[in-house]
C-alpha cells in the first residue's frame, strides 16, 4: 500500500530526484499503455447517483425495461448509498434530497422491497430532508411525468419561448449551452404534459410528509434575492393565463423546438454530448409518436447507451465522455516527462486531435460572435455545435509543443477562434462569449443555479496560457485584458475560484501557471499572496485535499483527505509562483512519490471536479493518471534548470 504517513523523515535530494525519475518512468509507461490504438485517451467520468438512477427512470418512462442492465445499475446505486441512508452529491458529503429521491425511485422500479433495510433507511432520510416537496425543479418535472406530484408543483415553463425575440428577457440564446440543450426538449415534454409509461405502476406515496403544511410544493427562490421572490409571485399570476394560449401556437413552437433538437442530434454522441439532453430528446421523440425504429430514435438511444460503464456485476451511467480533454492533458503530461523530442505516442495523439477539430460547423456561439470562423474542439468525441474554449486551449498547447510547424494550420484556426470568443470583460467562458444575463439566475426554473456560462478564472487562465505559449505578449490587447480580468477575480485570501475543478486549489493553479508563462513578476504581492494561501492549505502528510463543500461560501475552508490530482495542482502552482525550491513543494513531491502504488498507480476515491457548484460533482478517473506525471516532471525539469519559469501555459 502507498505510504500516507506524516513526513517525519525526508529523503536526501539525490534520493528524492532518483525516486522522482523512477516514478515518472513507471507512471508514463503506464499512461502510454492505456492509449487507444488510434492515439487517444478516454477515461471514465463518474457523477453522483442521479445519472444511473435517471437511466433506470428513463427506461420506465419509455416502457422499455432492461432488467439485466438495470439490476447492475441497482447494485451500484446500493453500494454508494450513504451511511445516513441517503445519497450525497459526492463521497462523504451530506445526503441530497433530489439525488436520494431519484435513487429510491430507481431501486423501487427494479423491484427492491420498500421494507428492505436499505430502503427503510433511505426513506427515513428522505422524509427527514422534507420528502418529495424538498426536491428541486428538475426532479419535480420527472415526478410530475410519472403522476407522482401535481403539475402545480412546477414553475410555468412555456415552449412558446422558442418564438421570443432576442431582446426578450428570457431567450434560449441567453442561457448556457447545457441549459439550452436540456431545456428545449424538456419544454416540449412539459407542453405535451408528458405521461410516463411506468409499466410497473410505481408510486412514491410513502415519501410524502405526514404534516399537511409540509406537503405543500412551494417554489424555491434560487438566490434569496428580492427579484427571485418577485418572479415567484409573477409565476403564480401567469399560471391562470396559460390556458388562453392557442394550441396552434404551442404546436408551432413544439415544431420549432424539435427542429432545434434534430439539427443538433449529433449522431451517436448525442444532443449536446450530455446525458440529460439526450434523455429529454429521446423522451420527446417518443411522446410525439415517433416509432421505435425511426432513425432519430435509434441514434438517440445509442448515444445514451454508449455512456454505460460495466464493471463485473455493476454498472453506472456516465454524464458524458471526455476524450478530447483526457487526450490533451495526457499528451501535455507525457511531453513534459519525455526525454525524447516528441514520442511516437504523442504524435499519434496529436494527429488524432487534429482530425477532431471542428472546422465546418458554425455552432451556437455565433449568436454572440457571428463573424468568427470555426476552429475549436469539443469536450466529447463529437459535439460540433458546442466547441469548448477550455479544451481548445489545452489542445493547442499540446499541438504547439508537439510540432508547431506540423500543426500550424490547426493551431492558427483555433487561435483565431479563441481570440474571437473573448468576452468584453477580458475573460473567457467555456462555450459562449458574454453569457452574463445574471437576472435569469433568479427565475424559479433556475433553482439549480447553473443556467449561465460567464467568464471564469480557470478558463481565462487556460486561454492566456495558450496565447503566451504561442508568443503573444502584453502588447496584444487580449493578453493585457486577460491579465487584468484575473487580477480582478482574485479572492481576498489570495486564491482564485475554480469553476470546472475542485476548487480554489484548481483555480489558483490555473491562474498562476498562466501568469508565470506570461512573464509576470513573481515577486508581486498578489502572486505571493496566492502562494502563501496554497502553502497554508498543505496537510501534515504533504498533500492537498479541498472538500467539494468549499463551493458553499460558509464552508469554503473545509478540507478532505489529500488527492493526488489536487496535490499536483498545488505543487504546479507553487512552482509557477517561483517556489520550486521551497520545503512545501518538496513535501508535496515526496507525497506524490510515496502514494503511487505499482499495482494500482495513484488512487482517488473522492471527487475532483464540478459540473455545477452545489448541484453536480464529478470524478475524472484520468486526473490521478496524468496530473501527477505533469507535476513530477515539471519539478524534475525546473530543478535541473537555472530558471524558475516555464515557457508553457499549463
Amino acid at each position: 500500500m502507498p505510504d500516507q504517513t506524516p513526513m517525519d523523515a525526508s529523503p536526501s535530494d539525490l534520493e528524492l530526484l532518483s525516486a522522482v525519475d523512477d516514478v515518472i518512468d513507471r507512471a508514463s509507461t503506464h499512461l502510454v499503455s492505456e492509449q487507444a490504438d488510434d492515439g487517444h485517451w478516454s477515461y471514465e467520468l463518474e457523477a453522483d447517483v442521479t445519472i444511473p438512477a435517471e437511466y433506470v427512470i428513463l427506461n420506465h418512462f419509455l416502457g422499455e425495461i432492461d432488467d439485466a442492465t438495470e439490476q447492475k445499475l441497482a447494485r451500484y446505486i446500493r453500494r454508494i448509498q450513504g451511511s445516513d441512508g441517503g445519497w450525497p452529491l459526492f463521497p462523504d458529503g451530506e445526503a441530497n434530497a433530489s439525488a436520494s429521491i431519484k435513487a429510491y425511485l430507481a431501486l423501487k422500479m427494479v423491484g427492491d422491497d420498500i421494507d428492505a433495510p436499505h430502503m427503510q433507511h433511505a426513506r427515513a432520510n428522505i422524509l427527514a430532508l422534507g420528502g418529495l416537496p424538498a426536491s428541486n425543479v428538475f426532479t419535480r418535472i420527472m415526478l410530475a411525468f410519472f403522476g407522482l406530484i401535481p403539475q402545480s408543483a412546477l414553475p410555468v415553463m412555456r415552449v412558446e419561448i422558442m418564438f421570443a425575440p432576442r431582446w426578450f428577457p428570457m431567450h434560449t440564446e441567453k442561457v448556457s449551452y447545457w441549459s439550452r440543450t436540456v431545456m428545449v426538449p424538456l419544454l416540449v415534454l412539459t407542453a405535451l404534459r408528458a405521461t410516463a409509461k411506468n409499466p410497473r405502476n410505481v408510486r412514491l406515496d410513502e415519501l410524502m410528509p405526514a404534516d399537511p403544511v409540509a406537503r405543500r410544493f412551494r417554489l424555491h427562490n434560487p438566490t434569496g434575492h428580492w427579484l427571485g421572490s418577485s418572479l415567484i409571485a409573477l409565476d403564480a399570476l401567469a399560471r391562470p393565463f396559460e390556458r388562453l394560449i392557442p394550441r396552434w401556437i404551442t404546436n408551432k413552437a413544439i415544431a420549432r423546438a424539435m427542429d432545434f433538437v434534430t439539427l443538433r442530434l449529433n449522431g451517436e454522441d448525442g444532443l449536446g454530448g450530455i446525458f440529460p439532453a439526450m434523455a429529454n430528446a429521446l423522451m420527446a421523440f417518443r411522446v410525439l409518436g415517433y416509432p421505435a425504429d425511426d432513425p432519430r430514435v435509434l441514434i438517440a438511444r445509442k448515444a445514451i447507451d454508449k455512456l454505460l460503464k460495466f464493471d463485473g456485476d455493476e454498472a453506472y451511467c456516465q454524464p458524458c465522455l471526455s476524450p478530447i480533454w483526457d487526450t490533451g492533458l495526457a499528451s501535455l503530461a507525457l511531453l513534459e516527462s519525455s526525454r525524447e523530442n516528441v514520442p511516437a505516442s504523442i504524435q499519434r495523439a496529436c494527429d488524432w486531435l487534429v482530425g477532431r477539430q471542428i472546422t465546418n460547423v458554425v455552432g451556437d456561439y455565433r449568436s454572440r460572435r457571428p463573424g468568427i470562423t470555426p476552429g475549436g474542439w469539443a469536450f466529447q468525441y463529437r459535439n460540433d455545435y458546442y466547441p469548448d474554449v477550455d479544451d481548445t486551449a489545452v489542445v493547442v498547447m499540446a499541438l504547439h509543443r508537439a510540432g508547431a510547424e506540423r500543426y500550424r494550420d490547426a493551431i492558427s484556426r483555433a487561435t483565431d477562434w479563441v481570440l474571437g470568443m473573448q468576452s468584453a470583460n477580458g475573460g473567457w467562458g467555456a462555450f459562449d462569449a458574454d453569457n452574463e444575463h445574471y437576472a435569469l439566475n433568479h427565475i424559479p426554473f433556475a433553482d439549480h443555479g447553473a443556467l449561465l456560462d460567464p467568464p471564469t478564472s480557470d478558463v481565462t487562465a487556460r486561454c492566456l496560457g495558450m496565447l503566451v505559449q504561442l508568443g503573444y505578449d502584453r502588447s496584444h490587447p487580449a493578453v493585457r485584458q486577460a491579465i487584468e480580468f484575473l487580477k480582478r477575480e482574485q479572492e481576498s485570501d489570495g486564491s482564485w475560484f475554480g469553476r470546472w475543478g475542485t476548487n480554489y486549489v484548481y483555480g489558483t493553479w490555473s491562474v498562476l501557471s498562466a501568469l508565470n508563462a506570461a512573464g509576470e513578476d513573481l515577486d508581486q504581492p498578489y502572486i505571493q499572496r496566492a502562494a502563501d494561501w496554497l502553502e497554508s492549505r498543505q496537510q501534515a502528510n504533504g498533500g492537498w485535499g479541498e472538500s467539494c463543500e468549499s463551493y458553499w461560501p460558509e464552508r469554503r475552508h473545509l478540507t478532505c483527505a489529500p488527492l493526488p490530482s489536487q496535490t499536483s495542482w498545488a505543487v504546479l502552482a507553487l512552482m509557477a509562483a517561483g517556489r520550486v525550491d521551497s520545503d512545501t513543494v518538496r513535501r508535496g513531491i515526496v507525497y506524490l512519490v510515496r502514494t503511487r502504488s505499482d499495482e494500482s498507480g495513484w488512487q482517488e476515491r473522492l471527487y475532483n471536479a464540478v459540473g455545477f457548484a452545489r448541484v453536480f460533482y464529478l470524478r475524472y478517473h484520468g486526473y490521478a493518471k496524468y496530473f501527477p506525471v505533469l507535476a513530477l516532471s515539471r519539478y524534475r525539469n525546473l530543478t535541473h534548470s537555472n530558471s524558475k519559469r516555464t515557457a508553457y501555459g499549463i
